[in-house]
């Protein structure tokens, strides 16, 4: 009796396991439908996301018609759903602010500071004494859609004048490796031209840059680059502009008085150096240019040598590094000066090393120098006598920066351009606040 017992006992036990597995076979399967379900409609969703995608590209890249009205009106149609906006900020432009407060300190009245052979146009002269505003500016740029790309950047003056220094449009995908850019612009020529004053290693222009180009040549017009398609670093660029930026003046040739041209090319030297090398030239005229009452009419031809050194320990730039620059101006003016006839040959150069020794302070020191033609009879005393002199100027700095965005700097200059030798002593924080756009080698 008792082994039946145990038989039946034994029998429902089986029945019972495989029922358990049974019913667990089941709801793995069920289990693995589900997420074959949802692996198909997530398919589905992405594969619609990327036809809707392509149809969008391909519409953006279609030419913008206006179709003609039809006969008879249509009814509207239903508002499509809202969508979720890309980015809060994606088509407001980006807004810096870049201050630079400024002492400055004088042996000799700075209004009245001349370079003789050399008339001094715009911000060539020298600071003013005491407190000043400096080179601050206001900039806006932004992405206005997948091919140009705007740039607009206000001076601000210590009178509380705002002046536009910088205004254009610029491509970003022509073919090639061109780019165009036309609107107001600092010209492409020489090594520091291009850059702001914010950015130059020195509070102030060298001698050549202060004589040959009032401090930088800004003007309206277009500029066209190209980048080689080579194994090397190589760039060429042309530039047509209006002609009223010195050393051009009256915007001669109909609004098309200046005409500039570059190529530079550079490259690494092993892992811890790297150097530039760049050739510019610029051919100016001028109509009935004035400068304090000396009228000018003709044309000015300049060439720039440049070249550039960079070394860090390792490429790392953040403890120590060297920057070493150079550059060469040779010019020539020929034209009428206040009715006279000039042929006149000029020259300059200056040398600079700045040297971060340790993470947060550079030293730096710079020296500069110009030549010029002896101005004919008929203009003694005027600004292209030379007086038989050869300006020159000796700069030293020191900088300390608190991070990438606020620098403060001391710098004193021995400058013997004028028909007395003057002790300059400058003192400048610069910082920037809100998004800045890196700088060029």
């Amino acid at each position: 009796m008792s082994g039946k017992i145990l038989l039946r006992l034994g029998v429902g036990v089986v029945s019972m396991c495989s029922a358990a597995q049974a019913g667990e076979a089941e709801d793995l399967a069920a289990l693995k439908a589900e997420i074959a379900d949802l692996r198909s409609d997530y398919e589905a969703r992405i594969e619609a996301l990327e036809k809707r995608l392509q149809a969008a590209e391909a519409k953006s890249d279609e030419p913008t018609t206006i179709a003609a009205a039809p006969p008879t009106p249509t009814p509207a149609p239903a508002p499509a759903a809202p969508r979720a906006p890309i980015g809060q900020n994606a088509y407001n432009p980006a807004i810096s602010v870049v201050l630079n407060g400024t002492f400055a300190a004088f042996e000799n009245d700075p209004s009245a500071a001349v370079i003789p052979g050399f008339p001094l146009d715009g911000e060539a002269g020298l600071a003013d004494r005491g407190f000043s505003l400096g080179e601050s500016e206001l900039a806006l740029n932004a992405n206005i859609d997948h091919r140009v790309y705007g740039n607009l950047i206000f001076a601000l003056t210590d009178e509380g004048e705002v002046e536009v220094e910088e205004a254009y449009i610029q491509t970003t995908s022509l073919p090639g490796g061109f780019t165009l850019k036309g609107g107001r612009f600092f010209s492409g020529i020489g090594y520091l031209n291009e850059n702001h004053a914010h950015n130059w290693d020195f509070i102030d222009a060298p001698l050549p840059y202060r004589a040959f180009l009032a401090n930088q040549l800004g003007d309206a017009g277009l500029q066209l680059r190209w980048i080689a398609p080579t194994d090397f670093y190589l760039e060429a660029g042309a530039e047509v502009m209006r002609g009223d930026g010195f050393p051009a003046g009256g915007a001669a040739n109909n609004g098309a008085g200046t005409y500039a041209g570059f190529v530079q090319t550079g490259g690494d030297i092993g892992v811890s150096s790297s150097w530039l090398a760049k050739v510019s030239y610029l051919r100016a005229k001028s109509d009935q240019r004035d400068i304090n009452g000396d009228i000018f009419s003709g044309r000015d031809t300049l060439g720039i040598l440049s070249l550039v050194y960079k070394w860090a320990p390792n490429g790392n730039a953040t403890t120590r590094n060297l920057i070493v620059n150079g550059e060469y101006f040779f010019g020539n003016e020929r034209g009428d000066y206040n009715l006279t006839p000039v042929d006149l040959d000029r020259s300059g150069f200056y040398a600079q090393a700045v040297y971060q020794f340790r993470p947060r302070w550079r030293a730096g020191a710079r020296y500069a120098r110009l030549m010029s033609d002896s101005a004919p009879a008929g203009l003694i005393s005027t600004a292209l006598d030379d007086l038989g002199r050869s300006p020159d100027a000796i700069s030293a700095l020191l900088e300390f920066d608190t991070s990438e965005f606020s620098r403060f700097r001391l710098m004193y200059t021995y400058d013997n351009s004028d028909t007395s030798s003057n002790n300059e002593f400058l003192a400048r924080y610069t910082v920037i606040f809100g998004p800045h756009g890196a700088h060029r080698f």
